[in-house]
């Protein structure tokens, strides 16, 4: 498995499960055009560009082109890569037909083509050695999920590290895991409480 330092923006769920076969990178889903009305997912995207630089990776149809424009657009500061897959005709095995240009998503594309288009866009990639043990559980026991002021702890905790205030605590899951151990989180949560 690769590991990518940069967030990878996709449009769908299906583009993510085929990539996390391949890299360990924060993957962030458009769901489509919903993107066009996300400030949360919005706002986290921008965090990356800034934090770590994103890589845009759509379709090579014409909403694939729509989504990375609109990104493009909406990211002011950071870093930006475009991988760009190419033209394959075909259908996806999931799907009963070819969708309306013909030309397979991600989601279609073989994994050598998909570290291909990688490469080509100069994207370095290394051996993953870490693994990500911050889950939900990690948060409900460190009090960041689940219970009575659980969102002010989110809140204050995402203001200290800089992070969008419009987070889920899933979104906050996943940056956490890029940023830290559970343990240095753990580490932090309790030096907030101290501070108060």
């Amino acid at each position: 498995m690769l590991k990518i330092n940069e967030a990878i923006i996709v449009e769908g769920k299906y583009d993510k499960i085929k990539l996390s076969s391949v890299v360990d990178a924060v993957i962030i889903v458009t769901d489509g055009f919903r993107i066009f009305k996300d400030a949360e997912k919005l706002s986290l995207i921008r965090y990356y560009a800034e934090k770590t630089g994103i890589i845009i990776l759509t379709d090579s149809d014409s909403a694939g082109r729509k989504i990375r424009g609109y990104i493009k657009g909406s990211v002011k500061d950071g870093r930006i890569i475009n991988v760009y897959i190419p033209d394959v005709f075909g259908k996806e095995k999931r799907k009963e037909k070819p969708s309306a240009e013909g030309k397979l998503g991600v989601e279609g594309i073989d994994v050598k083509t998909l570290v291909r288009a990688f490469e080509k866009s100069g994207v370095c990639a290394s051996e993953s050695t870490r693994s990500n043990d911050i889950t939900k559980a990690t948060l409900y026991e460190l009090g960041l999920s689940g219970g009575k002021n659980s969102r002010l702890l989110r809140e204050k905790l995402q203001k200290n590290l800089g992070l969008p205030s419009l987070m889920s605590a899933d979104s906050l899951m996943e940056v956490l895991n890029t940023m830290m151990t559970s343990e240095e989180l753990s580490g932090y949560v309790r030096k907030m409480g101290d501070t108060e």
